[in-house]
């Protein structure tokens, strides 16, 4: 029952409690009987109550627990004469008990009951306690009349016990008083004192215990229960556990009483420099695992945050429960402390070796070793050499450029390369397949050197010049300077273009064409093959004497 609900009526107690003693008194005796007659077919007894009056009584009235009857015609048997010929034994049995607890009671000691209420009438209800029956008036009820009481457990004090009149009297509202004023005066005290106090747990939910200081309860929250922030708390306490704990405020209106337990507790960021730094190795407990990281318990009321990243070296972390179980002890370093946001953040991984420092110990550029492809990219794909990614680019496929990581590779491949550039510093490895190939440049080369006259066909114009294709997987590049006598604007893709070689360097598979120097090649070549027809003693006039002549 809320307090809010409590009516209190203006009645006269004393008028009221009379007018239900005489109405007692007038409908409700205790006689002796004779049973007369026992007509089990229609289930009564009838018994001669004196004054040549014969009463009805229900067999089931006087039945044992096994339904034998208890009675028999000519045996005595107490009743209560309720008036008009209704008789009960059973509410004799009730009077009688209630007349020996009336006869054995102690004015000095206090009796509080506790019992169901079984009937209502415009004074008041009766309360049965162990089948006694004892009157609660509605003034001394606290129970609302838009609620049906029949039923309801009840506690309440005896108040008055009427010993000639066999009543006892009740109230509820005596305790609930003193409970009010005893929960007013904790209230007061803790409210007043602002002083830790040890309380004990009752009940935890999911949003908060409800703990007991001194006989009343209070909501400790869940966001007043650690100064880490909102936190389960069944997760770190237990129902009987014994906790301090500071009252916050009290609502009169709800009789509500908030406590604190972390305000009872030393605030850990107050001074945090104290306590912890940047670079610190610590001791933390693993509370809480979600996808993107993992919170740590540092003790002294600190959580730091462990993200998925800090966890380990390898950058293929999908779970960190793969790596980490609640409740396990770690080792880790303090990275950041965010004093505003109260935000630690810690390191798994800066304690442990790092994988970089091990491959550079074992391999150098140029060593051929095998790995295993563990992803693919619009870019290429990611092999593992060791506890080390290195990234094989595209372009270090093939020498054939239409092929690439997508068409070529698949996630788990073994595959042999060659290391081309380590980056220590940034952690970063060049990997190539290619670089196990011979170059198709180098094979060119062979045949063919500065000087050479080629033909190659268009297959891309940039701004600088145009590549042609000299043969398979050999392009070459015709910067625009060497394109004349021919116009940039007229060169279309998959035109031939002839031109000579004016630069060839198989190492860095880089071959230049030039259109420009091809003419003079031409004449260059053809006086060197003059010269081997001719006397050396032949001029250039006398070659083209005749041409001059005409």
């Amino acid at each position: 029952m809320k307090f809010e609900d409590i009516e209190i009526e203006d009645v006269d107690f004393e008028a009221m409690l009379e007018e239900s003693f005489k109405k007692s008194e007038s409908r409700s005796d205790l006689v002796t009987g004779t049973v007369v007659k026992i007509d089990e077919k229609d289930n009564l007894a009838v018994v001669d109550i004196g004054g040549g009056r014969d009463a009805n009584l229900a067999l089931d009235e006087i039945r044992d627990e096994e339904g034998n009857i208890k009675f028999n015609v000519g045996d005595e048997i107490e009743v209560m004469n309720q008036g008009r010929g209704r008789i009960s034994y059973k509410a004799a049995l009730s009077r009688a008990a209630l007349n020996e607890f009336i006869s054995e009671y102690d004015e000095e000691q206090e009796y509080i009951i506790e019992g169901v209420v079984t009937k209502k009438n415009k004074g008041g209800y009766v309360v049965e306690v162990d089948g006694l029956e004892f009157f609660m008036p509605r003034t001394l009820s606290y129970l609302s009349s838009k609620i049906d009481p029949i039923g309801k457990k009840v506690k309440a004090v005896i108040v008055k016990v009427d010993k000639d009149k066999g009543s006892v009297v009740v109230s509820r509202k005596e305790l609930i008083e003193r409970d009010k004023a005893k929960t007013d005066e904790i209230v007061a005290e803790l409210l007043e004192n602002k002083e830790p106090v040890v309380g004990t747990i009752k009940k935890i939910t999911s949003y908060g215990m409800f703990v007991d200081v001194g006989g009343m309860d209070g909501l400790v929250h869940y966001s007043q229960i650690s100064h880490k922030g909102p936190v389960n708390p069944s997760k770190y306490f237990e129902e009987g556990d014994e906790v301090n704990v500071v009252a916050l405020e009290y609502d009169k209106k709800k009789r509500h009483l908030s406590l604190s337990i972390k305000d009872a507790n030393p605030d850990p960021w107050t001074d945090i420099d104290s306590i912890i730094g940047v670079g610190d190795t610590v001791t933390a407990t693993v509370s809480n695992i979600e996808p993107y990281g993992v919170f740590v318990d540092l003790g002294e009321d600190l959580e730091a945050f462990l993200h998925v990243s800090e966890i380990s070296w390898d950058k293929n972390v999908k779970h960190p429960k793969d790596y980490l179980d609640n409740g396990e002890e770690i080792n880790v370093e303090v990275i950041e402390i965010d004093k505003e946001g109260r935000r630690l953040r810690v390191s798994l991984k800066s304690l442990l070796p790092k994988p970089m420092d091990a491959f550079t110990q074992q391999y150098r550029v140029g060593d051929i070793v095998k790995g295993t492809v563990t992803s693919i990219t619009d870019f290429g794909a990611f092999v593992k050499v060791g506890s080390v990614e290195g990234l094989l680019h595209n372009q270090e496929i093939s020498w054939d450029k239409s092929k690439n990581a997508k068409s070529e590779l698949a996630v788990g491949d073994e595959v042999e390369v060659k290391i081309i550039k380590i980056d220590k510093d940034a952690g970063k490895i060049s990997l190539s397949k290619k670089a196990l190939e011979d170059s198709p440049i180098k094979a060119f080369a062979q045949n063919h050197k500065n000087g050479s006259i080629v033909t190659g066909t268009v297959k891309d114009k940039k701004d600088f010049g145009v590549f042609i294709a000299l043969e398979d997987n050999v392009d070459a590049l015709i910067r625009t300077e060497d394109l004349y006598p021919l116009k940039f604007d007229e060169i279309e893709k998959g035109q031939e273009i002839k031109g000579v070689i004016s630069f060839i360097d198989e190492n860095n598979d880089r071959i230049r064409v030039s259109v420009k120097k091809l003419e003079r090649q031409e004449e260059r070549e053809a006086m060197e093959q003059l010269n081997l027809n001719q006397d050396d003693s032949m001029t250039l006039g006398d070659a083209f004497g005749d041409k001059f002549k005409k």
